[in-house]
């Protein structure tokens, strides 16, 4: 067994010593593309979604320089007729990008590749490479004839693919050299088809828009905006979570309040079944297991200060958005502008793609929508935000934490001199004409509200929907808020609308006081109006 070169299993057989989830239904379906048109593929995911994880069953399952039948038996591959076709019958070629850059350095990366495997590859076949036409071919003559010689094609298990553009950003001959490295081996006529039975990439980051998309064109990618089949292994599932929480004595409901929340599209549902599939974040969950607690265990990393940087950018309002998706708002995005790196983001558009892709915010295919997926991800952004170099949005977060103690202590006129505040400095929609912009600059001047209360829009009760309820978490001691709004109409009519209709209703059985918010905004006089009561 080499490093490069049929590593085995031992990375594979370490991970199920500890508390595994089975998703080796993945290496099911990534087998199932072995040796077709459809053997390139991308998996794009964010940080602490297990894309390791994955990458190491797949060496495990496909190296020839091991036996791993005892791993997988009894697995959910294994419940495939003719599982075990492919099992360790290729040489593998596995790389972690992130490690091969800690070594090149700015090197060229195809070339640093090849001085790493080579080696290895003549550990098979002595004279590999050495009928090269030239060093840049090098690699690739070494792998033809390790081919030839065997009649064993490679299988390349390649993680964390889009490290070279990610960590050299300002480097563009190393990108342009990486990429040409690419081409040569996935974009080749002849080399590819005779010498790679499949590749499975891993990443952050979707290729399909980088300037040199030709280099890797021809890979099928699955990414958090569609991941199509490959929806039930980018995380953990609805019932996979429940199992845990069983077997680790945490509470179903808050660990699906803290960790869930990345609803992702069902692929191939029957008619009538469910439209999307639960997804919650898989490291911070089994972090809970282990501290048999829930709370925040979003790592630190790079990402973060690229976050804040594109927050205080504020392209297009992205601020305001921002906060409105803290405060529970759904945004409208357009993925399809991005160019899947970090350098090139110039547009709301590309910022809140990029925040999808990082595991910011969870997108909806259908409603081209984006929102907040879960409590742990809502308090990293409102760091990120409160964090802000620009005071304008420091001032929002200070001002949303005074006003909800301003809604309990009643005081109607800061409550509205507040939300006329939160319009003014960062949270008005583009267009501020109507109820709905009025619920959107509500919700956002009521961010700080959510570390206590959970958001609810069009809340069901009594003959009607209440326009925004926020329900204490347990244990917090914090009553009931039920928000009514009106445009351009009398404060009292939103009063009357609530009794009338009676929408405190729903919440009476919480067994904590009931504060009714009526909220109103006069067109003419652009002034904000609020009461508030205990229903």
């Amino acid at each position: 067994m080499g490093r490069y070169i049929n590593p085995g299993n031992d990375g594979f057989e370490q991970i199920l010593r500890g508390r595994y989830v089975d998703k080796t239904g993945l290496v099911a379906l990534f087998d199932s593309t072995l040796e077709t048109p459809e053997k390139l593929v991308l998996v794009s995911r964010p940080r602490r979604f297990g894309k390791s994880f994955a990458a190491q069953s797949l060496v495990a399952f496909y190296s020839c320089g091991c036996d791993s039948r005892a791993l997988f038996e009894g697995l959910e591959v294994a419940q495939r007729e003719g599982w075990d076709e492919h099992l360790n019958a290729y040489n593998v070629v596995w790389l972690d990008m992130t490690a091969v850059m800690q070594v090149a350095g700015g090197a060229d990366v195809g070339r640093k590749v090849a001085e790493m495997v080579l080696p290895e590859l003549r550990g098979l076949l002595p004279e590999a490479g050495a009928n090269a036409a030239g060093e840049g071919d090098l690699l690739a003559s070494a792998l033809w004839d390790v081919v030839q010689a065997t009649g064993r094609r490679f299988v390349f298990v390649i993680d964390e693919w889009d490290a070279p553009y990610r960590l050299a950003q300002d480097d563009r001959k190393t990108q342009d050299a990486y990429a040409e490295w690419l081409r040569g081996l996935f974009k080749n006529g002849n080399f590819t088809p005779e010498v790679v039975a499949g590749a499975y990439m891993t990443g952050i980051l979707p290729i399909k828009k980088y300037a040199h998309q030709s280099a890797v064109s021809d890979f099928d990618e699955f990414t958090m905006v569609d991941p199509a089949q490959y929806v039930p292994y980018v995380g953990f599932t609805e019932g996979e979570v429940e199992a845990l929480c069983s077997r680790h004595g945490l509470d179903l409901d808050d660990v699906r309040h803290w960790y869930d929340g990345y609803d992702l599209p069902a692929f191939d549902s029957q008619p009538g079944g469910p439209t999307h599939v639960g997804v919650y974040a898989p490291y911070s969950v089994m972090r809970a297991c282990a501290r048999r607690r829930t709370g925040s265990y979003w790592p630190s990393t790079e990402t973060f200060e690229e976050l804040r940087y594109y927050i205080d950018m504020d392209f297009e309002g992205l601020q305001g958005d921002v906060l409105r998706a803290i405060g529970g708002e759904e945004l409208r995005v357009d993925p399809g502008t991005f160019n899947n790196d970090m350098t090139s983001v110039g547009s709301r558009d590309d910022a809140l793609t990029l925040l999808v892709h990082l595991g910011y915010l969870c997108y909806d295919l259908d409603a081209r929508r984006a929102r907040v997926p879960n409590e742990e991800v809502r308090l990293e952004l409102r760091r990120a935000v409160g964090r802000s170099r620009h005071a304008r949005v420091a001032r929002v977060m200070l001002d949303s934490i005074r006003l909800v103690g301003d809604v309990l202590a009643r005081d109607e006129q800061s409550v509205a001199a507040a939300i006329g505040r939160a319009h003014d400095a960062a949270c008005a929609p583009v267009h501020y004409n109507g109820e709905q912009a009025l619920r959107a600059v509500v919700k956002a001047a009521l961010v700080a509200a959510t570390d206590d209360w959970a958001c609810v829009d069009e809340l069901p009760s009594g003959h009607g929907y209440a326009d925004v309820a926020y329900l204490p978490r347990a244990g917090s001691g914090r009553p009931a808020l039920l928000v009514e709004l009106k445009w351009d109409e009398p404060v009292r009519a939103a009063v009357d609308q609530v009794l009338d209709r009676d929408y405190p209703q729903v919440l009476r059985g919480l067994g904590v006081p009931i504060l009714v918010v009526a909220v109103t905004y006069d067109a003419k006089t652009k002034e904000h109006s609020c009461r508030i009561f205990e229903a």
